[in-house]
């Protein structure tokens, strides 16, 4: 079975940069695609950006394209979320989530079957 704990969250001042891990056991992340999303209390979760364990292909939101990357190191099994040039609009409780290596990673929600716990980002203006 897939487990997946994302960490590196904190509270940060608009402009800086932070770093979110997801660590995977159960399975390589050559066999999974992996997606990062967030959620603000009271909003629908939102795909940020994922990565395919097929290709190392990845996909970025709107909202985070050309401040955010995400990257793999399969040596250490993780998953990482590069986050620049922070904005308060940022703050949420960003999770991993994985599914079986498709063709394709995807930002959708309901195609995620695996879930880790999330891990808050708070951006202060």
């Amino acid at each position: 079975e897939v487990q997946l704990q994302a960490s590196g969250g904190g509270l940060v001042q608009a402009g800086v940069s932070l770093i979110l891990s997801c660590a995977a056991s159960g399975f390589t992340l050559n066999d999974l695609d992996i997606a990062w999303f967030r959620q603000v209390p009271g909003k629908e979760r939102e795909g940020v950006s994922c990565i395919s364990g097929n290709d190392g292909s990845t996909y970025y939101g709107d909202s985070v394209k050309g401040r955010f990357t995400i990257s793999s190191d399969n040596s250490e099994n993780k998953v990482s979320l590069q986050m620049n040039s922070l904005k308060p609009e940022d703050t949420a409780v960003y999770y991993c989530a994985a599914r079986q290596a498709d063709s394709n990673c995807v930002l959708d929600y309901g195609a995620l079957d695996y879930w880790g716990k999330g891990t808050q980002v708070t951006v202060s203006s």
